[in-house]
C-alpha cells in the first residue's frame, strides 16, 4: 500500500463527504452515540464497518488477535466498560472468524514468544471442550467448530463483568456471538442461548 496514496484519498474522501453534505464533519466532531460495541478479530480481512455496512459512529470497535476477552486484560475490560456504563450501548457483539490465524495458532505444539500467554486463552477454551472437540476427525472443522467455542467463551467472559451483568439483568443490553464466513461472506449468528448462560455463571460469578 502507497503511503502517500492513503493521503491522497483522504483527501478526495473528505471533499466528497463535504460535498455531499456540509455539515458531516460537524456532526461527527460533536461526539459519539453508538448502539453496539463490537469486538472482533484484527485480521485485515475483517473490518467491523464493512461486514456490517456501519457508518461513522454507529459501531463502538475493539479488535485483537482471536478476537479474546481474557478476564485480566485491562484493555479489553477498559472498552467494555466504557462502552457499557458511558456509552450506554446496547449490544455487545462478539465476532470471530473461520480460518482465523490466532486459532490455528495457538494449537501448534510451537513456542510462540510473546504470544503464548495471550494464546493460552484459546488453549483454556480448547481444554474446556476437549471432549467435543478431539471426536472431530476432521482438522478444518474442528477448527472451525474451535473458532466457535472461542466465540461463546468470549461471550461468558464479557458476561462476568459487574456492568454487563446489570445492563443484561435490566434488559438494557443484548450479546451476541457472531462468527464471519470468509468463504461466503456472510455473517453467522450462533444463536447462543444467553438466558441459559446468564443464569449458569450468575451462580458463581455474580456480583449485583
Amino acid at each position: 500500500m502507497d503511503i502517500q496514496g492513503i493521503f491522497d484519498h483522504n483527501q478526495r474522501w473528505a471533499a466528497e463527504k463535504l460535498a455531499l453534505d456540509a455539515g458531516y464533519f460537524s456532526r461527527l466532531n460533536e461526539g459519539q452515540d453508538p448502539e453496539v460495541l463490537y469486538i472482533g478479530c484484527s485480521d485485515s480481512r475483517v473490518t467491523a464497518e464493512e461486514l456490517m455496512g456501519a457508518r461513522p459512529g454507529d459501531l463502538f470497535v475493539h479488535r485483537n488477535i482471536a478476537n479474546l476477552l481474557p478476564n485480566n486484560d485491562i484493555n479489553s475490560l477498559c472498552v467494555v466498560n466504557f462502552a457499557v456504563t458511558h456509552l450506554k450501548v446496547k449490544h455487545i457483539v462478539i465476532c470471530g472468524h473461520y480460518g482465523c490465524g490466532g486459532i490455528k495458532a495457538a494449537m501448534q505444539p510451537k513456542d510462540l514468544g510473546i504470544l503464548n500467554p495471550w494464546l493460552r486463552n484459546v488453549r483454556d477454551v480448547y481444554r474446556l471442550h476437549k471432549r467435543e472437540l478431539t471426536d472431530i476427525v476432521d482438522e478444518n472443522s474442528r477448527y472451525r467448530r474451535l473458532v466457535e467455542l472461542n466465540v461463546r467463551e468470549q461471550c461468558v467472559n464479557v458476561m462476568k463483568a459487574a456492568d454487563v451483568q446489570l445492563a443484561v439483568h435490566s434488559g438494557e443490553l443484548t450479546i451476541h456471538g457472531w462468527v464471519f464466513d470468509m468463504a461466503t461472506g456472510r455473517i453467522i449468528d450462533l444463536n447462543l442461548n444467553f438466558k441459559k448462560i446468564n443464569e449458569e455463571i450468575r451462580q458463581v460469578y455474580r456480583l449485583n
